[in-house]
């Protein structure tokens, strides 16, 4: 299945293109992070990063998932 990541500094936001179901909440609810009329649809940096993973736990299909980035040693 197809998985097209997202990322900033803090978290990285997952989306299943298969898997959506078009429910509109994500770009309904934070639209500066979520807008499909640009071609990298997904902006992580947007809002924080509680708000994003907040309205990616909303979505009904499952379809946007997220993952907090490791800290590299430097």
């Amino acid at each position: 299945m197809k998985k097209i990541n997202y990322a900033n500094d803090e978290i990285t936001v997952v989306w299943q293109p298969e898997l959506c179901q078009h429910a509109t909440f994500c770009f309904r609810q934070l639209p500066e992070v979520f807008n499909p009329a640009v071609k990298k649809w997904v902006n992580p940096s947007g809002a924080s990063a509680e708000r994003v993973i907040e309205q990616v736990k909303k979505c009904p299909s499952g379809a946007l998932s997220f993952f907090y980035n490791e800290k590299g040693n430097s």
